[in-house]
């Protein structure tokens, strides 16, 4: 994979580029923000990792600007010394596609950015699957077995957040933002949406695809894989 490693701390940033080299993924570095966006802008990665506090332009103006004014869907993991939901859901908001908060260990980061750089090649074709569920994006169509589900708009937003997000739990918090933004819904209307996501892709099938982590979020994975 190609990779972009957006990273003032020296240290840090060699540690991460001397890793991802030797296990020989090209690996290109950027200082600051300012550097960092134009490299993101004139290239074409498969994964960047972005550290949240930058000089010259911050890891969120720089989201920003690469997925609003550059129209660049390049896989994006955050990188924070803060723990912080508010910062995660800003994060999340302005276009980040993960999260790691430092300190953390590479081989953790390694597995996300293969997850996010397999996910990019996967929506190249604009399908996205788990087990035998299906979603074409480019026709909005859902399949499970084969059998075609009918699907209304807000669960098909969900499902796809979910599918992008496997085997990963996705936060409440999290679903909510990129559901519906700042007009947040009532308590009940992602439970409500959730059951009815269940009911066209879980019921009526054999295994179940969507599971709650209580107190969490929810995910979308194959029971087998996870018992593996």
């Amino acid at each position: 994979m190609k990779i972009l490693v957006v990273e003032d701390n020296t240290d840090i940033a060699a540690n991460i580029v001397d890793y991802f080299e030797d296990r020989d993924h090209i690996v290109d570095y950027a200082g600051d923000g300012i550097t960092g966006l134009h490299l993101a802008v004139t290239n074409d990665f498969d994964v960047i990792i972005l550290d949240l506090m930058l000089p010259g332009m911050d890891g969120l103006d720089l989201c920003k600007k690469l997925r609003k004014d550059a129209k660049k869907n390049t896989p994006i993991i955050m990188l924070t010394a803060r723990d912080t939901l508010e910062q995660k859901l800003e994060g999340f908001e302005f276009g980040a596609d993960d999260y790691m908060v430092k300190p953390f260990a590479l081989q953790e980061l390694e597995a996300r950015v293969t997850v996010l750089g397999n996910r990019k090649k996967q929506n190249l074709n604009r399908i996205l699957t788990v087990a035998d569920l299906e979603y074409n994006l480019n026709s909005l169509t859902v399949k499970r077995a084969s059998k075609p589900i009918k699907m209304n708009p807000t669960g098909l937003k969900l499902l796809q957040i979910l599918m992008e997000a496997s085997p990963y739990v996705v936060p409440r918090e999290e679903l909510e933002v990129k559901v519906w933004g700042e007009e947040m819904p009532d308590s009940d209307s992602l439970r409500v949406h959730i059951h009815g996501l269940r009911t066209t892709i879980d019921k009526p099938f054999e295994k179940n695809l969507i599971h709650t982590r209580h107190g969490i979020g929810y995910h979308i994975s194959d029971p087998d894989e996870l018992s593996e």
